[in-house]
């Protein structure tokens, strides 16, 4: 076999067919791909997994013990039913095989190994259909065939066995093999990490790691693997955000002093800007006055002003004839800015700097004048979709971009739109809090900015949980409540996880391809613990017709809206509900963000317990926004002690943003954290965990940022170079989360 290092293709190395079957699971292309796809833990051929409370419907690996097989034949139809009963010692788990004799022979009682496949539940026992397994006792597995002595028997049964992330077509062991041929075949592996910083932090060399992670003598070899493995992660991943931070801070740019505009518009607003818009407000001002561009995170609670915190950045960048681009992910959002924008300019600054909308769905002839606008720079601000990352989209000088909601957008997608100026300065924004880790380690190329105060008059906002089953009484007042303000002359939103029976929401034009309207990437709403409803998802359609149905709703104006809707009607349908001539507005998250409605005063979340914490959040965040107080109701079926129920129950319980994000990080799953959840697809984050590596992560950072303080291009250290180029691919995913 030819020379074998880490970039080689496993083709190559395992075999074309094995090779093409890790690529569609894993998406596994190099033996360095494979190598980092690590064991999600250890078991003994002399311990047994407890079968107790495996989970209905996923694909499991258990290491187990036969207890008994018997065959019997099938009732309705010819054939045979092979059953074998695994155990763990104190729970049994079924194995199923139709019309296949020969696995009674095989599957004896007392032989050990590994199971795998789908739990199912049969007549209130779980079982196993057709699994794939692997026994322990076969002369291949055993040092020395059956002639094995005492103490070589212990070894070999205490000696840790990797169990990988798997699927039905590639089960562990398959992994396992393919691992093998990879370590046996590798040449001597060259570390990136500087021998110094080795020796410092007690690491296995990179090589080392690999063979103790993979193939563990004991206990102790694959801990030191993980704990070095772990360690790399976090100063990669760090190295790559500091590196592209200084990268940024190097580059020079235009200096965008402030001047008469923002004086004019400060001297016309009606009300006072808090200490924190304040304090923030100069930080942005200092640093839009600098020759390099600035590259900031603004974080606030929802209703904040950190929209009036962006326009203020616009119109100092305006002053010297630079142009800003305000980038939103939905058309929806996009229109509110938009209209926001020029209310908030008023007709004298809106003139003079003359604001454009661009969406992809916009018509041709009016989509053709802004793009002309832009390109001439008789436009000095542009609000949009995605669409003003197209090539179409040119700017005579582009001077600020403002990414908002900004973890809807890629590190890719952020970089084509400010490619289109001359190093413009960078304001990414979210009303989502973000914990520190999960900043350091998502947005670690980006100084954050964060706003805590809350405008004067605003009105507060209550928060109720309604358990539908436990409290249908407390769920029909909730329409009575909802008809009452409507009453009273208010209006009131209400909010499904589905648009229509049996139909998920479409994206809206410029979310990420595949996040859908009903979950944010990363909210784990679905995941264990969210409990499935006992009805149908609550879905726009079906609840506007229920709606009207109510007589108490009986000449009230109920209008639909979601993504899907052609962009003209979502327009009319918002701006209606804003001129107050929509009384019930029905809708899917298209209305998460953004929308400021004053006169709304109720929210209404269906089937609650199927959102996040931080879209709950932003969606309570619609309301309480004029001269009536809020009221959030969270209605649900999710049953009390569910991780569903108890993230509502934590929305409920403070209106705080930044307590809320910690309680979230708490309640999710750590594969749903930075990335997607390790059920066969690719996680973004391999052994790091956010919710507990906060210390190891800082300090990475504090070695990383040394490391560059040295060697700020990296010339001394060509492997950390190229590994920084490698890291691209995912921080992209990362910044997805």
């Amino acid at each position: 076999m030819a020379h074998v290092t880490l970039e080689s293709p496993l083709s190559g190395i395992i075999g074309g067919k094995s090779a093409k079957a890790l690529e569609k699971a894993f998406g596994m292309r190099t033996a360095q791909d494979l190598l980092e796809h690590l064991p999600r833990r250890y078991s003994k051929r002399g311990e047994l997994t407890p079968l107790v409370g495996l989970p209905v419907g996923e694909q499991v690996t258990v290491v187990a013990q036969v207890l008994d097989v018997r065959v019997r034949r099938m009732q309705r139809r010819p054939g045979q039913i092979v059953e074998a009963r695994i155990t763990d010692g104190v729970g049994t788990l079924t194995l199923t095989f139709f019309n296949q004799p020969f696995r009674a022979n095989e599957l004896r009682a007392g032989r050990q190994g590994i199971f795998a496949g789908k739990v199912s539940e049969y007549r209130g026992a779980f079982q196993l259909q057709h699994p794939d397994y692997e026994f322990f006792d076969s002369d291949a597995d055993v040092p020395g065939g059956a002639q094995l002595e005492e103490a070589a028997a212990k070894a070999w049964a205490e000696t840790p066995v990797p169990i990988y992330p798997a699927t039905t077509q590639m089960p562990s062991w398959t992994i396992a093999r393919s691992v093998e041929m990879v370590l046996d075949a590798l040449s001597e592996v060259p570390d990136p990490l500087p021998t110094e910083l080795l020796r410092a932090e007690g690491l296995l060399a990179l090589g080392a790691a690999f063979e103790a992670a993979h193939r563990p003598r004991n206990d102790s070899d694959w801990r030191a693997a993980q704990r070095s493995l772990k360690f790399r992660e976090a100063f990669d991943l760090q190295l790559a955000l500091l590196y592209r931070r200084r990268q940024h801070a190097a580059e020079a740019s235009t200096p965008r002093p402030p001047g008469a505009l923002l004086d004019r518009f400060d001297a016309a607003l009606p009300f006072e800007l808090t200490d924190d818009q304040r304090a923030v407000g100069a930080v942005i001002s200092d640093e839009l006055a600098l020759a390099h561009p600035m590259h900031r995170l603004l974080q606030g609670e929802v209703g904040s002003g950190k929209t009036l915190v962006a326009l203020r950045a616009m119109l100092q960048v305006a002053e010297s004839g630079g142009q800003s681009a305000l980038l939103a992910p939905t058309e929806v959002l996009a229109a509110q800015h938009f209209r926001s924008v020029v209310e908030a300019l008023g007709p004298d600054l809106a003139a003079a700097l003359n604001p454009v909308l661009i969406t992809g769905r916009m018509p041709t002839a009016e989509r053709r004048r802004a793009l002309l606008s832009l390109a001439s720079g008789t436009a000095l601000v542009a609000v949009g979709t995605h669409a003003l990352m197209s090539e179409g989209v040119t700017f005579y000088d582009l001077g600020l971009t403002v990414i908002d909601e900004q973890h809807r957008f890629g590190v890719e997608q952020r970089e084509a739109l400010r490619q289109k100026g001359a190093q413009p300065h960078v304001l990414a924004m979210t009303a989502t809090p973000i914990p520190r880790t999960v900043a350091l380690t998502a947005f670690g190329d980006l100084e954050t900015l964060t706003i805590r105060q809350l405008p004067p008059g605003r009105q507060g906002i209550e928060t109720f949980v309604v358990p539908e089953l436990e409290m249908p009484r407390r769920a029909a007042r909730v329409w009575e409540r909802a008809a009452e303000d409507i009453q009273a002359g208010r209006q009131v939103y209400v909010v499904c996880p589905a648009i229509s029976g049996g139909k998920t929401p479409n994206l809206e034009e410029g979310e990420f391809a595949g996040e859908p309207e009903s979950a944010s990437v990363g909210d784990g709403a679905s995941g264990p613990g969210a409990e499935p409803p006992k009805r149908p998802l609550a879905n726009v359609t079906d609840s506007v017709a229920e709606i009207q149905a109510m007589e108490r709703f009986s000449g009230l104006r109920v209008e639909a809206l979601s993504g899907d809707m052609p962009g003209p009607e979502k327009d009319r349908v918002m701006s209606e509900f804003a001129a107050g001539a929509i009384d019930v507005l029905v809708a899917t998250t298209v209305i998460e963000v953004g929308v400021n409605v004053p006169n709304a005063s109720i929210m209404i979340v269906r089937d609650a317990d199927r959102f996040g914490v931080s879209q709950l959040h932003q969606l309570r965040g619609r309301v309480g926004r004029g001269a009536h107080p809020g009221l959030c109701l969270l209605m649900s079926v999710a049953e009390q002690g569910t991780t569903a129920r108890e993230r509502i129950e934590a929305v409920a319980a403070t209106s705080d943003g930044f307590a809320l994000a910690e309680v979230d990080l708490e309640l999710r799953r750590e594969g749903d954290i930075l990335g997607t959840a390790q059920s066969g697809g690719k996680s973004t984050l391999k052994l790091l965990r956010v919710t507990h590596d906060g210390e190891l992560i800082a300090h990475a950072r504090e070695l990383a940022g040394a490391l560059l303080d040295v060697d700020p291009e990296l010339l001394t250290h060509p492997g950390l170079a190229a590994m920084i180029a490698r890291e691209e691919e995912h921080l992209e995913n990362l910044a997805k989360s």
